[in-house]
């Protein structure tokens, strides 16, 4: 605000300057030394940073130029409004009462330049408020973009700590599933294989001596063996995760993935009976997903890519599409080619489209 206050007064000097030029005045040394003292005081009024100190040099600026209008020069008054502005605004915070004090000295100026008075106190008032405002603005957008500062260091440090508490969480699940693995095995396998090698060695003892009893501590080892090994089986199907969990939840990781890396917005929607998706269909829907989004990184200069899988009755159809620049005939390089072999080998279909930005679709049959 300063900065632009102090613009205008030097217009108004430079003003000044130009009439006293062109006009035939006699006393040339007084008005001299009037501008330089008036430039001093006003340098200093922008250099003292105590607000005491502030009011001060302005009130000697509003008494500098009402003895130069009275003494030397009547048109010095032209610059007291916008030094009536800035002393007065710190007292008063009504606009109309500013101007009514601004625009108060015309009763009692010479009517030569009474007018010129009057358009001087009009447009200062305007180019004070208009600072004002201005500066109010600038201060109130400086404050939101410190909040904003603020906001973002607590939602780094927060995010920080988030992070931290997830690798912690997943380490300590770690932990907890291995102990839980161990006492599985200890208590149900380790003790069905201890029970089935202590009856084999008393079955060996009695081998020579009671083949019959002998027979019946093998045939208990066996049955031991076998339920030891049902629980085997058993506990590493539970801790498989089914198939469609392991294909949905690799898609989406490789998106996420895609979309941070590459400033991409990249909406994933995925509905149906996801669950009749077999591995070696999501093995294809993978690599082929990933060969469109690396076509689309590298030719299309799409900002948006849509991806949407769908699980219909008879078929899983998935469509890749982005906002990007397309093309107008689709040259199929070893990219597309191997996309379509991929497809072709479980007796599916690749369509690929180039008008409004480039899509790949991919037609699979339930198997």
């Amino acid at each position: 605000m300063e900065f632009w206050i102090i613009i205008c007064k030097l217009v108004l000097l430079v003003y000044l300057a130009l009439n006293y030029i062109h006009s035939s005045i006699t006393n040339i040394p007084w008005v001299i030394f009037s501008f330089l003292l008036y430039l001093c005081i006003n340098v200093a009024i922008y250099i003292v940073k105590i607000e005491f100190g502030k009011k001060t040099v302005l009130l000697l600026s509003i008494i500098q130029l009402a003895v130069t209008y009275l003494e030397i020069q009547p048109l010095f008054l032209l610059l007291l409004p916008l030094s009536l502005c800035e002393l007065s605004a710190y007292y008063i915070d009504k606009k109309i009462t500013l101007f009514v004090l601004v625009l108060l000295p015309i009763l009692w100026i010479d009517n030569t330049i009474a007018y010129q008075y009057g358009l001087m106190a009009v447009f200062s008032c305007m180019i004070y408020t208009m600072l004002v405002q201005f500066t109010t603005r600038i201060d109130h957008q400086e404050n939101q973009l410190d909040q904003m500062r603020k906001d973002m260091q607590k939602l780094s440090k927060s995010f920080n700590e988030n992070k931290e508490f997830i690798r912690q969480s997943e380490y300590t699940f770690k932990l907890e599933e291995r102990n839980r693995l161990a006492q599985v095995f200890h208590d149900k396998i380790g003790h069905s294989m201890a029970g089935a090698l202590i009856q084999m060695e008393a079955s060996k003892r009695l081998m020579n001596t009671d083949k019959e009893k002998a027979q019946e501590l093998l045939q208990n080892a066996i049955n031991i063996s076998k339920v030891g090994i049902e629980n085997i089986r058993i506990t590493l199907k539970n801790l498989k995760p089914p198939t469609e969990q392991m294909g949905i939840n690799r898609l989406k990781l490789f998106i996420d993935d895609f979309s941070a890396k590459h400033t991409i917005h990249t909406p994933f929607i995925y509905k149906g009976k996801i669950e009749r998706i077999t591995p070696i269909q999501w093995k294809i829907i993978h690599e082929n997903l990933t060969e469109a989004m690396t076509n689309i990184l590298k030719y299309s200069e799409a900002t948006v890519v849509t991806i949407d899988l769908h699980v219909l009755n008879t078929m899983i159809k998935v469509d890749v599409k982005d906002n990007g620049k397309g093309v107008d005939k689709i040259k199929k390089g070893l990219g597309i080619i191997g996309m379509e072999e991929r497809t072709a080998s479980i007796n599916g279909t690749i369509i690929v489209d180039g008008t409004e930005g480039f899509s790949v679709t991919m037609l699979l049959p339930i198997l």
